[in-house]
């Protein structure tokens, strides 16, 4: 019986193997033979015997995983659910003893040492936890021994065994308790584990709570693309978009739809944004709600335009069920969420082509109606007064108008403007909007850009602007004229006679009714009226002052923040190669550099952006006002000083250093008058000593803008320092720039364009190195750049001076010359030789064996050098590490010389050819020269860098001279020729490495 139940467990495990058999009925007939046994010991010992042989490969074979399959089903196939009566709790006896005996035994091997036992270990541990029933139960001292176990294999060196380990704690996690182990063991691999796999698998077994959420949203910065993919898809499955803050959600989706993988960014669109738009109903501007546009504008744009590629363009128009017959959104309806996505929707149509040209026109109304709609809506914007901005509630409130008045401006630019009539009202409602003195400052720069946008000549756009300049800083106004004394004695006299005809009207009208003239009485009386309303008239006109309407000039801060506001988007919009007229340059002097000394920062702000964008178009205003430039990037506020540095550093990537050199610069003498001009040289050196100086300033904004403009300038070939070059990389690696993620991106993406696009980069490089490298060793402890590795910036220089990074045509200049890495062995050496006792000696030295050395000329030198330092250096290390350079440069002289056999046995038998072709004669010579040329080839390094070339002429010399006076024509060998040649060095390389290796 015992060797039937033997064959019959053999013969389960041996068709387990086999993908296509049924593991339920192979799990239904070894349950039935197992429940016949009474004594079960012996199943359970012959089961565990025939299960370590799957256990010991590492491999995953198919068949292996077709085994641990089918014992995970088996050992849980008699589980059985839980019940809730505590006659079944009150229970002792083991419910199910073989799940127990297999959980005893994996356990007690998981520390084996063969790497494959452990992994399988961690396999059957997850594959039976995973199979047990969602309300199984296991005693609490063998839920304790699993959870230690393979807390302890997390840990393992091997990152499968990892993988295993944290998959099967999946079900051992407590997510409300704060104090869970496997939440912790988690959180601490995703934090630190090296494998992405490792990180990768924890990310999808782990329960998303207050605690493990920050871990998930971490991974999604995680260098590996399939890890940030598998992070934003948990979010998108397990995680509720409430349990995100705002902040979060924007992240994550700025993040995301800008990653630079495509797989990510797939994620993105197609899981998470849609996860989050079916919790919300399909209501798309209930999740922009969820959004928060008002202040992450970009981010909800980018999340419509992703959501709106997915659906056909005929499904986008049904949505659009808030426009009205017009076409409009009626103003009572218009919310921030809607203006948005009107906005988004019409510029996404817009961009599809032709068929979205026909669909916009279901979108957006006639430029006529949208513009005198647009004029109503911003018209309403209120202006609120000082105490009115202590409440928050209408302070909202203006804001929310002002970001749909946003939209609304930049819906103008998917207005159909072709038609001359629409146009015209465009422009007229857009120069009238500008007009306004309740136009918020947010909504100026977008109107003006609008309205240049439509204009396409330049002077009608300089004219336009002029005029609404000059409207908007010296409005018409109504004012009361001052009273004339003349006027007004002449008033009275007036009014004088008229009383005097009133009283003598009133006698005679007197005298006529005593007469009973009744005729004559009535026309008096006509008169008496005509003279009492005319006496009112000019008293009503001596009391009412006289108004007139003149033009005010006004001097605000908010009035000139506009109108420069207006000059700069301008000025950005002319062609650069259009020369300012007489209208810019009386902007510029009565409104630009007025402006500069203007107490309201904002204000002096957008004139120097306004002075410098000038300066662009004018070489004369750069050279005029360069200086001045200069003394604002020293003296006034950080802001105000980036804006001046910016000018600056444009002017000398448009101008080159020349522009420094035709500046007016003069400097003050010590009894304050001017000095004499100083010279253009001395000009450059200032500028650069001060830009060098803002590389130090303790204002971050400035710092950064500084250390972008000098890497624009070292790019674009306008400036070449060394010094700068040192400075800009110790900036990089310095911890106080730590936090400053722009100037580390700027100058990472720098350091290898610059390095790798010429030759003369890379020297520029070459000569930083030692410098900095001495500026990190003399460092003082106190100094953030005592931290610096030494070793990771030295390894740094190497790879940037690689000539294998160069480009193609530099590269192959190099191999006429010194490369740079043979020119920085060099310096290496002699710098070691100095000093051979320095503690820095074993950075050269292992900067040396990281160089690409490829026996050039320099090789004999550098040989000789290498040997110098070999007897001066004692440090072990550094011997070590210089015998391999040794070794690896005789082995490339080596390789070369037998090249060099090689190429001359080749320029024989081409020799030879052309002999056979013209006569019989040569056959001898040209066995005699490849006898020869076998023997240059086994010629000592030293003389092997003669070239090919003298070789081959030396030989078709001999060849001529062998023939007489008769001229020989030397063609090109043929392919056989060549082939041949190449056999016969072949063969003699071998005979050669042979001999080599019997000597030594």
């Amino acid at each position: 019986m015992t060797e039937c139940k033997d064959m019959e467990i053999k013969e389960a495990f041996e068709k387990a193997q086999r993908g296509h058999n049924n593991k339920a009925k192979l799990v239904a007939a070894l349950k039935n033979k197992y429940n016949k046994l009474e004594d079960k010991t012996i199943f359970h010992e012959e089961f565990v015997h025939y299960l370590k042989f799957p256990m010991i490969v590492y491999k995953r074979e198919p068949a292996v995983e077709n085994v641990i399959d089918f014992v995970a089903k088996f050992a849980t196939s008699f589980d059985v659910p839980a019940d809730t009566d505590e006659s079944v709790e009150d229970e002792d006896e083991d419910d199910n003893p073989f799940l127990s005996y297999l959980f005893g035994f994996l356990l007690e091997s998981h520390d084996a040492s063969s790497h494959a036992v452990r992994f399988r270990v961690c396999q059957l541990v997850n594959k039976l936890l995973a199979n047990m029933g969602e309300n199984a139960q296991i005693d609490d001292d063998l839920f304790d021994r699993i959870h230690d176990t393979m807390l302890y294999r997390v840990k393992d060196k091997f990152p499968n065994v990892r993988i295993q380990a944290a998959l099967a704690m999946a079900r051992l996690q407590e997510p409300h308790n704060d104090e869970c182990r496997t939440i912790s063991a988690y959180m601490l691999i995703l934090g630190n584990d090296s494998n992405p796999e490792v990180r990768r698998a924890v990310l999808s077994c782990i329960a998303p709570c207050v605690r493990t959420l920050p871990g998930i949203i971490q991974r999604t910065r995680d260098v590996k693309e399939s890890v940030r993919k598998t992070a934003y898809q948990v979010l998108a499955d397990k995680v509720h978009i409430r349990a995100l803050s705002i902040a979060q959600r924007v992240h994550l989706l700025e993040q995301g739809l800008n990653d630079r993988s495509e797989a990510v960014r797939e994620v993105v669109q197609k899981k998470l944004l849609q996860a989050w738009l079916k919790l919300t109903q399909g209501n798309v501007l209930e999740l922009l709600h969820s959004l928060d546009v008002e202040n992450c504008q970009e981010a909800a744009v980018k999340a419509l335009n992703a959501m709106f590629s997915l659906s056909p363009l005929e499904d986008l128009l049904k949505d659009c069920g808030n426009l009205d017959a017009r076409k409009l959104i009626p103003v009572a309806g218009l919310t921030c969420e809607n203006a948005l996505y009107w906005r988004a929707l019409c510029e996404f149509v817009r961009s599809q082509g032709d068929e979205g040209e026909e669909l916009l026109e279901r979108l957006v109304p006639e430029p006529a109606i949208f513009a005198e709609y647009l004029y109503g809506y911003l018209k309403s914007i209120p202006v609120l007064h000082e105490q009115e901005k202590m409440d928050f509630t209408q302070v909202e409130n203006v804001m929310t108008k002002e970001f749909i008045g946003q939209q609304l401006v930049l819906l103008v630019g998917c207005l159909d403007t072709t038609e001359e009539g629409g146009r015209k009202r465009v422009l007229a409602v857009l120069q009238e909007t500008l007009a306004l003195p309740n136009m918020p400052m947010s909504l100026v720069s977008l109107l003006v850009e609008r309205l240049l946008s439509i204009l396409k000549d330049d002077d009608h756009r300089v004219q336009l602007i002029a005029e609404i300049v000059s409207d908007v800083r010296e409005p018409i106004v109504a004012v009361e004229a001052p009273t004339d004394k003349n006027e007004a004695r002449k008033r009275q006299i007036k009014l004088a006679e008229i009383k005097v005809k009133m009283i003598e009207a009133k006698q005679t009208l007197e005298d006529c009714v005593a007469a009973q003239d009744f005729c004559r009485a009535s026309e008096l009386k006509d008169e008496i009226h005509e003279l009492e309303a005319l006496s009112r008239q000019w008293r009503k006109e001596a009391e009412e002052p006289e108004i007139k309407e003149v033009r005010v000039e006004k001097s605000d801060p908010e009035t000139l923040l506009k109108c420069l506001t207006m000059c700069a988007e301008l000025l950005k919009k002319m062609a650069m190669d259009k020369r300012l007229g007489q209208t810019v340059n009386s902007l510029l002097e009565s409104l630009i550099l007025p402006s500069l000394a203007n107490a309201h920062p904002a204000v002096r702000n957008m004139a120097v952006v306004c002075l410098g964008t000038c300066a662009l178009h004018s070489r004369d205003i750069a050279n005029t006002h360069l200086l001045l430039l200069l003394q604002i990037a020293q003296l006034d506020e950080p802001k105000i000083r980036v804006s001046a540095l910016k000018a600056v550093i444009d002017q000398l990537l448009l101008n080159g250093m020349d522009a420094a050199q035709g500046s007016p610069a003069t400097t003050a003498g010590d009894d304050g008058a001017a000095a004499e001009p100083q010279s253009g040289e001395e000009n450059t050196h200032g500028i650069l000593a001060l830009l060098s100086g803002f590389l130090d300033s303790e204002i971050p904004e400035l710092r950064t803008e500084t250390a972008e403009g000098l890497a624009k300038l070292m790019f674009c070939g306008r400036l070449t320092s060394s010094k700068l070059l040192s400075r800009l990389l110790l900036m990089w690696y310095n911890p106080v720039t730590e936090d400053d993620t722009r100037l580390r991106h700027c100058l990472g993406v720098f350091f290898p364009l610059y390095a790798y696009a010429s030759r003369s980069n890379q020297e520029c490089f070459e000569e930083s190195f030692l410098p900095t490298l001495q500026i990190l060793f003399n460092a003082p402890a106190t100094s953030p750049l005592a931290e610096v590795d030494t070793l990771n910036v030295a390894e740094l220089f190497v790879d940037l001076t690689r000539p294998s990074g160069l480009a193609q045509g530099d590269r192959r200049a190099d191999l006429q010359v010194l490369t740079v890495h043979d020119s920085l062995a060099l310096r290496l050496c002699n710098e070691m030789l100095k000093d051979p006792t320095a503690p820095e000696v074993r950075l050269y030295a292992k900067c040396l064996t990281l160089l690409e050395l490829d026996g050039s000329a320099a090789s004999e030198d550098l040989l000789l050098l290498l040997g110098e330092v070999l007897r001066e250096v004692k440090d072990r290390v550094c011997l070590r590490a210089i015998e391999k350079v040794v070794g690896q440069l005789r082995g490339e002289e080596r390789e070369k010389a037998a090249l060099n056999g090689t190429q001359s046995q080749d320029a024989t038998m081409a020799v030879d050819r052309t002999a056979v072709e013209n006569g019989e004669e040569l056959q001898t010579d040209g066995k005699q020269l490849n006898k020869t040329g076998a023997k240059r080839g086994r010629k000592a390094a030293s003389t092997a860098a003669r070239t090919t070339r003298s070789r081959a002429a030396k030989a078709v010399e001999a060849a001529v001279e062998s023939d007489g006076e008769e001229k020989v024509v030397v063609t090109r060998p043929s392919r056989r020729a060549k082939t041949a040649a190449l056999e016969k060095t072949k063969m003699d390389l071998t005979a050669l490495l042979n001999l080599e290796a019997t000597g030594s």
